[in-house]
């Protein structure tokens, strides 16, 4: 088993972990990754910043009816 990532898997392992994807073995790895690699916690920093600023945005968006609306509008 392969214990240790590339900077290219470390990214893809942490946007899984911002989405609730990783397993628990894969935040591990990760990690431990982090503790040798300033550019992956710069990354990983990064993205959960924004991750932030995305869920605190409060952004609203149009229903099913709505955008069904929209779409039979353009139609006619």
């Amino acid at each position: 088993m392969k214990f240790f990532l590339k900077c290219n898997e470390a990214a893809q392992v942490c946007d899984k972990t911002q989405y609730k994807e990783a397993s628990f073995l894969d935040k591990v790895m990760l990690k431990v990754h982090l503790l040798m690699c300033k550019l992956c916690r710069d990354y990983t920093k990064r993205n959960v910043a924004l991750t932030k600023k995305i869920e605190s945005a409060n952004i609203k968006t149009l229903s099913e009816s709505e955008k069904q609306q929209i779409k039979n509008r353009l139609q006619q």
